[in-house]
């Protein structure tokens, strides 16, 4: 790792790290599980081959990648923390670290707002935000503004998702699947509480939040922080033409401290970077042209399973989940999910090369 940052606009080091994934081209596959914590990517991790050996990389900000093949197959799992932000800077700084399609399945948690039994199985088909509505008088309560904003929906990619549900409902299911129903995320970042209608000794006005998400979206069923930025990413997602991309200064323009990275995997030479060119770069033409861009453009595929950890309806009595059912149905949910992406088809010209990644096989030595 250089100490120089080349663009303030998407902050990258010279050697083509993210800043704040403290990734490069080559260390993260198209096809990823994203979660909340480390642990549960260790966990999903065991499932995956000897060989190659697994990478790993920490980044400062708490990012955990981990990269490797399951049945052969290119696979990365992240653990990217919580919140709209965390899910913004993993959605966007892999992206630039990736040729191709990009396919992600979130796996996380949820609380209920129907009553379905904590440890029942989620697929949401699509999901609606609730935000903190920051123009309303949460001081006296008098106020012309609603409280909270409701979103449209937005959905999941249709196939991914109903891959994600046929891989629960195997013959191995260990759990109630709920599937075609819609999620909602709070808005964690400013308010973890008060968006998801949570009671505290603050004057948040959310007594009526849950009713009236559930009279005012039909098929809510869950509730918890990030997925709906997934799916708002995913389905907004355009490849620009050249033209419509801001120039870049010609001069790096900061020098500070990079990302602290955390690697467990030895070195290697990168692979094919898509990201904007160096300064270097732009002042000498390429040896050779650019190869045509990829028809139909680059896309994001997103769905989410979540496990309900939560009741919050009265006829659960707001019940929990017990560490030991999250540690049997995080294992299952995983492998699950591993056998979804590695078997989910895609094109191979949609697909990082594999020369050069973490996840390159050496071809077995020649007998002499």
């Amino acid at each position: 790792m250089k100490d120089l940052i080349v663009d303030a606009n998407f902050p990258r080091t010279l050697d083509q790290r993210v800043y704040h994934l403290g990734l490069r081209a080559g260390e993260v596959a198209n096809r990823i599980i994203t979660v909340g914590s480390p642990s549960r990517a260790e966990s999903i991790a065991a499932f995956l081959d000897a060989t190659p050996k697994l990478f790993r990389l920490t980044s400062e900000r708490g990012f955990l990648t981990i990269t490797g093949r399951y049945k052969g197959v290119p696979l990365s799992i992240c653990s990217i923390g919580m919140g709209y932000p965390n899910m913004d800077f993993f959605v966007r700084e892999v992206r630039e670290c990736l040729s191709g399609d990009m396919l992600v399945v979130r796996l996380g948690s949820c609380g209920c707002l129907l009553d379905h039994p904590v440890g029942t199985v989620v697929v949401p088909k699509a999901c609606v935000a609730v935000s903190r509505n920051y123009d309303y008088d949460f001081g006296t309560g008098q106020s012309t503004e609603p409280p909270y904003r409701i979103s449209k929906p937005v959905g999941a990619d249709p196939e991914l998702a109903a891959a994600v549900k046929d891989g629960f409902n195997g013959q191995d299911a260990q759990a109630k699947v709920l599937t075609d129903v819609i999620n909602a995320s709070a808005d964690s970042w400013p308010s973890f509480y008060s968006s998801q209608g949570r009671q505290t000794s603050f004057p948040d006005h959310n007594q009526d939040l849950i009713p009236t998400l559930l009279a005012s979206v039909p098929g809510l069923a869950t509730l918890e922080m990030e997925t709906h930025h997934l799916y708002h990413l995913a389905a907004s997602y355009r490849t620009a033409p050249a033209a419509d991309v801001p120039s870049l200064s010609p001069d790096p323009p900061i020098t500070t401290t990079p990302p602290h990275l955390q690697l467990a995997a030895a070195s290697h030479a990168p692979s094919v970077q898509p990201l904007s060119p160096s300064p270097q770069e732009r002042t000498h033409a390429p040896p050779h042209p650019p190869p045509p861009p990829l028809q139909p453009a680059p896309r994001i595929r997103a769905a989410a399973a979540q496990i309900i950890f939560a009741s919050r309806t009265p006829a659960q009595a707001q019940g929990f989940i017990t560490p030991e059912m999250v540690t049997r149905l995080e294992k299952w949910t995983g492998e699950a999910l591993l056998r979804v992406l590695a078997g989910f088809h895609v094109d191979e010209d949609r697909l990082h090369p594999t020369e050069g990644s973490v996840w390159e096989v050496a071809p077995a030595p020649s007998p002499k």
